[in-house]
């Protein structure tokens, strides 16, 4: 491999500043829908007694998971030696804490109350999954810095493995966190199994390259850097086998709760009678999230695309925000069973009564959050890129990889 040199990013200004702003728009617009949220209270949202987390948890979850998978690009190249990917490392880490942010803020600002946010942050219940959650996700952008920094300056890139193996450990630890927080809720017929944790890590390595696979494609194309054919392959190779062992846990995830009777009521709402939970589940998340991503990804000709590996990532980015939306919401709506054996004819949490009859609705507001959320953690990677070295000058085919150019 070349030396590989590394300089900002350097699209046309006029552009550059057109794209912070229309990003910087997006953020206002969430900004002032989680004014109004704060403003009118919770009751112009969607959210119910039965469905306390809504779509603004859906894009923040996602943006989190996606965030420790961004990272994973960084671990292949310094934690196993993989020298093809290690000048990807810079912009993978600085990836991994921009989602992360992105996605922290919208839970931030989907408490209800500011207030809220202090008492979470001096106050633990050591017991609670979410208490050892704000140790992982502080403790993974703390890394992750010093990740960074022992990559690009040049006297500390002898402790780059090192940091980099505590990084990896890390971001599995954090992402197990996360499915935990499902895996642990025993009171949600849907929630409660231990193929959480592993899921969401497999998620994560999918959602995090997918986003990753579309921003290195965007900054190379309009800095008119050379970006190879064998790079490119290796990421969306990388990419649909992240996707095929989603498929794989989804279908055993399900398969072992049909082989349990209590749990073949959930079964039946999520697979058959959920009504909108239902079609995102087979066109959304299966479907178009799934099964057409890995179509294009490994058909021979298609596969060696770029529009069409450019199509299969956001098909990726958009069945992981259906996933997250069956999972997080369908679990939710599925009626409580607080008395099995008993027969409740209905409370002010919903027990008993049929997920449909209570319908959760998303809100304009709630969309526009989980959107400035989005956009947030793009404005702060592109911002990124353009003030400091994190992009190579070339990932050219003779420059990653002098075997594959002959």
């Amino acid at each position: 491999m070349k030396k590989i040199h590394y300089r900002e990013w350097g699209i046309e200004s006029p552009r550059y500043w057109g794209l912070l702003a229309v990003l910087a728009t997006i953020v206002a617009v969430g900004g002032f829908a989680t004014l109004y949220m704060e403003h009118q209270g919770h009751w112009v949202t969607g959210m119910t007694n039965q469905i306390v987390w809504g779509t603004p948890h859906v894009f923040a979850i996602f943006l989190i998971v996606a965030a420790s998978g961004a990272l994973n690009v960084a671990s292949i190249g310094s934690v196993f030696g993989q020298k093809m990917y290690k000048p990807l490392a810079r912009l993978s880490g600085l990836m991994a804490i921009t989602l992360l942010v992105g996605g922290l803020i919208v839970l931030v600002l989907d408490l209800g109350q500011p207030t809220r946010l202090i008492v979470a942050m001096t106050t633990y219940n050591f017991k609670s999954i979410f208490a050892w959650n704000i140790y992982l996700y502080v403790g993974f952008m703390a890394i992750v810095a010093v990740y960074l920094f022992t990559m690009m300056e040049r006297k500390a890139n002898g402790y780059s493995h090192g940091v980099g193996v505590l990084a990896f450990v890390w971001r599995l630890a954090l992402t197990t966190g996360t499915g935990s927080i499902f895996g642990f809720l025993v009171a949600r017929q849907g929630y409660d199994a231990a193929i959480m944790a592993p899921m969401f890590i497999i998620m994560s390595f999918a959602y995090g390259l997918a986003l990753y696979l579309l921003v290195l494609m965007f900054t190379f194309n309009t800095d008119d850097r050379p970006l190879g054919d064998a790079l490119l392959r290796r990421l969306k190779n990388l990419l649909g086998v992240f996707v095929a062992a989603i498929f794989y846990f989804t279908v055993v995830y399900h398969l072992t709760n049909l082989y349990g009777t209590e749990n073949h009521a959930y079964e039946a709402f999520i697979l058959r009678d959920g009504g909108v939970y239902t079609w995102v589940f087979w066109l959304c998340w299966v479907l178009l999230g799934m099964i057409v991503p890995m179509g294009i990804l490994f058909h021979p000709a298609l596969g060696m695309q770029r529009g069409a590996i450019t199509i299969a990532a956001l098909l990726v980015v958009f069945g992981g925000l259906s996933a997250i939306y069956v999972i997080v919401i369908g679990g939710q709506a599925f009626p409580l069973n607080m008395f099995p054996g008993h027969t409740i004819i209905e409370s002010g949490y919903y027990d008993g009564v049929d997920g449909l009859a209570r319908a959760y609705s998303p809100s304009l507001p709630e969309f526009l959050l989980g959107i400035g959320g989005f956009a947030l953690a793009l404005l702060a990677t592109f911002v990124g890129v353009r003030l400091l070295q994190f992009l190579p000058t070339s990932l050219a085919d003779e420059v990653i990889d002098p075997h594959a150019a002959k």
